[in-house]
């Protein structure tokens, strides 16, 4: 068993090591979620088994490592310091390359390799700031403000006008640079979006409307489209539920919830029409792309501060409007003070 690993250093088994290297990668990438140990194994078995491979070998391990979210550091800086015919791939795509071996390549690699290493999707600024500095080395070339051998030294003017457009064009460059990675980082939000509901407000949402909590149904509704309650509470007085319903179907609301609670707020939903009820007809006649557009400009018209506002009064308020749907009582007025005193008698009884 030893000898046959002593085979695998002669420099005539290029082509075992191949095999090997691909295998030693392949374990690798199986495992899911590497332990300490694992890394620190495969960190001591690739350096040998990929500097012996041939180089169609090196591209395949770096191409398979790219995907891998674990990569041992010390892997990493080798693939990276490798030709830029094997390194293109693992320094372009791979995201478990960390910052200071980045940094480690663009100093010690040439142009190809920052290049490389530029076109990836992350870059953190420290990685920005060394790729203008890397990029400004090499365009800076020998200094003009200092006579060639052979030649006459250019008049001052001339260098300090050489010298301020260069500067110009570093420093636009540098902006230019920064502006893409952040424009790759964080992308651009046009207005509030409309993310789906979470397991928690969903909860909340099924448990309010079954025990008819309904003032704690509109706080949990606005926390979870992130609006004001002026907009929720809007939404619960359509007395209809299809405001409602088009707004838990734009916040992918389980169809399965949702037709219990609408008619637990809407108790008129539960008439039967048809093989179902009136509720299960209106979810299904609300188209979910339409609703997402449709609540996504209540939100807007929200943030803006243009939704109407809601008038609250109670129920037994002295200026409380008049409802058409309930019995106005009537107002007796009292007797005169007059009226409840004895009559004055004269004569006799």
């Amino acid at each position: 068993m030893t000898n046959r690993f002593r085979e695998l250093e002669r420099p005539q088994t290029g082509r075992l090591k191949d095999v090997v290297l691909m295998a030693t990668v392949t374990g690798f990438e199986s495992l899911r979620i590497p332990r300490k140990s694992d890394l620190k194994q495969f960190a001591e078995l690739f350096e040998p088994l990929f500097l012996g491979s041939s180089n169609e070998a090196r591209r395949q391990a770096a191409a398979a490592l790219s995907q891998c979210d674990h990569v041992p550091e010390s892997a990493a800086l080798l693939i990276g310091s490798m030709p830029i015919s094997i390194a293109a791939i693992f320094l372009t795509r791979s995201k478990a390359i960390p910052d200071r071996t980045l940094l480690s390549i663009l100093r010690q690699q040439g142009a190809a390799h920052a290049n490389a290493i530029a076109h990836r999707e992350d870059l953190s600024p420290s990685v920005v700031d060394a790729l203008v500095e890397h990029h400004q080395f090499n365009a800076a070339g020998p200094r003009r403000d200092v006579p060639q051998p052979g030649t006459d030294a250019p008049p001052p003017t001339a260098a300090t006008d050489d010298h301020s457009e260069r500067v110009v064009r570093e420093n636009k460059l540098r902006d230019d640079i920064r502006a893409l990675a952040r424009a790759g980082s964080k992308p651009l939000q046009d207005g509030p979006s409309l993310q789906p509901i979470d397991e928690l407000h969903q909860a909340l949402l099924v448990r309010f409307a079954r025990n008819g909590e309904a003032v704690l149904f509109t706080t949990a509704l606005a926390d979870a489209l992130g609006a004001s309650s002026a907009l929720a509470e809007r939404i619960l007085l359509d007395v209809s539920g299809q405001q409602l319903a088009v707004t838990l179907l734009a916040l992918d609301f389980p169809e399965r919830d949702l037709v219990p609670l609408l008619v637990a707020l809407y108790p008129d939903l539960s008439d039967r029409l048809g093989s179902g009820n009136r509720a299960e007809a209106l979810v299904r006649s609300i188209e979910p792309r339409a609703s997402v557009e449709r609540v996504e400009s209540w939100l807007r018209a929200d943030a803006q501060g243009t939704a109407r506002p809601v008038r609250h009064e109670t129920h037994l308020a002295e200026n409380r409007a008049s409802d058409a749907r309930r019995q106005e009582s009537r107002t007796i007025a009292a007797p005169p003070a007059s009226a409840t005193q004895p009559k004055r008698k004269f004569g006799r009884n």
